[in-house]
């Protein structure tokens, strides 16, 4: 699965990883984030994020 890092801070997110501090589980695709996912570090939203 492709990581995906967050422009604004420098964040990324790797989905092997998944991003425990909001409840995602490892293995979860950035494309399967709930819409309202928010990067953990910065707040920013999803459209922030570029390929890795």
């Amino acid at each position: 699965m492709k990581k995906y890092l967050c422009e604004p801070c420098g964040y990324e997110y790797d989905p092997a990883e998944g991003d425990p501090s909001q409840g995602i589980e490892p293995g979860t695709a950035f494309e399967d984030l709930p819409e309202d996912w928010v990067c953990p570090i910065c707040g920013l939203g999803k459209d922030v994020f570029v390929e890795a």
